[in-house]
């Protein structure tokens, strides 16, 4: 629970904690505001408003990872960093677990949606038009036929936005603070990640120290397996019991 590898201490158990806890937090603030906006492009807004909005969201998939840093360096922190002297706590700056969390929601947002809308736009219309003629709204047609309709390519896209903020580097290490113990606790401390401990003094780091760094890397391919592993379970446990199997 403690990383100091200028004492030859290579402690990555609060690292792991840490980097479920952001990535996760981030991916499920990015969902339902993912699923939302597929729902308005895909069934709402009228053809021209929906490709301008697909536009808006490629637009953000295509931004570079070090776009994002900055912005959240210079606008995500100083949010947190006002949010927590509203509470009377004293951040480094805003540089926290929170402003990690947040950055990450938006970087996963586009991949969400993206995906997310090829379902939505996957459902037949005719399962809406047999919704409506049994007496259903359009929002009780939208949240009970369309989503779960959509719902692999939904879990996909979400599956696919948690492995880019798993593996995320340059932005995270801008805002996390990189935290030297833990795990982190409160949503505004310093936090750090397997990618911004990877990322942190490797231009000079040499022998044990970058051996150490590449083994990192390795337990972070082996989270992201086990935790769309995971997620694809408990898919088909929801679908199973759906279909009362």
């Amino acid at each position: 629970m403690r990383w100091r590898a200028d004492q030859g201490t290579y402690g990555i158990g609060f690292i792991i904690i840490n980097t479920l806890i952001s990535s996760i937090l981030g991916g499920l603030l990015a969902l339902p505001l993912a699923v939302l906006t597929a729902i308005v492009i895909g069934r709402i807004a009228s053809p021209k408003v929906s490709q301008g909005l697909t536009t808006v969201v490629e637009t953000l998939a295509a931004i570079p990872s070090v776009v994002y840093g900055v912005f959240a360096a210079g606008r995500i922190t100083s949010l947190v960093d006002n949010l927590a002297s509203l509470f009377g706590i004293t951040t480094y700056g805003g540089s926290s677990q929170l402003a990690v969390i947040i950055l990450l929601a938006i970087m996963t947002y586009p991949t969400m949606t993206s995906l997310s809308i090829s379902g939505i736009r996957a459902v037949p219309l005719t399962l809406d038009s047999a919704s409506l003629a049994l007496g259903a709204t359009k929002m009780e047609t939208y949240f009970k036929v369309v989503i779960p309709g959509a719902s692999s390519s939904i879990v996909a896209g979400f599956s696919l936005g948690l492995g880019r903020a798993f593996g995320e580097a340059t932005a995270v290490s801008m805002v996390a603070g990189n935290a030297l113990f833990g795990p982190t606790t409160s949503l505004f401390d310093r936090t750090r990640t397997l990618t911004s401990t990877m990322l942190s003094g490797l231009h000079e780091t040499t022998g044990l120290d970058y051996d150490i760094r590449f083994s990192v890397g390795i337990v972070l391919m082996a989270i992201i397996l086990l935790t769309n592993a995971a997620i694809f379970g408990l898919k088909r446990r929801f679908d199973k019991r759906a279909q009362g199997v």
